[in-house]
């Protein structure tokens, strides 16, 4: 074992120890908000279809039901944007604002100005063969 704060060999470095941030280009052919959107289906109308989402929760049940929205939205073709509260207590507020939930928490599902719904009623739509109503796109 070395000693504290010896050097271990040449190259010996974490990759990308060094702090500096690496950019990725976004090839020209797509469009700047490429990278924002989850979903890589057709916009099929004008509203942009938000899911409100948290990556950082301790909750199984909330994890599961924000990978079955992006799951069946992404196997419908549907585009949809993430939005993830968890990055900004604005956000947050924006999505209980729009659910008319104080206490609302995700996953929950906007079209533009108009508020979808939750997780329930996401899955009941999903069963009655109603997502294009809810979601608001038909």
């Amino acid at each position: 074992m070395p000693a504290p704060g010896g050097a271990i060999g040449p190259g010996s470095h974490m990759e990308g120890g060094g702090g500096a941030a690496r950019s990725v280009p976004v090839p020209p052919s797509e469009p700047p908000s490429a990278g924002l959107s989850a979903g890589s289906g057709r916009d099929r109308s004008m509203s942009t279809l938000k899911v409100y989402s948290t990556s950082v929760t301790g909750s199984r049940e909330i994890k599961s039901q924000q990978s079955e929205v992006t799951r069946i939205l992404d196997g419908k073709n549907i585009k949809y944007e993430l939005v993830d509260i968890s990055q900004d207590n604005a956000l947050r507020e924006e999505m209980r604002a729009k659910a008319g939930n104080p206490k609302a928490i995700p996953p929950q599902i906007v079209n533009g100005d108009h508020y979808c719904g939750d997780y329930e009623l996401f899955v009941e739509a999903v069963e009655q063969n109603t997502l294009q109503e809810f979601l608001k796109l038909a």
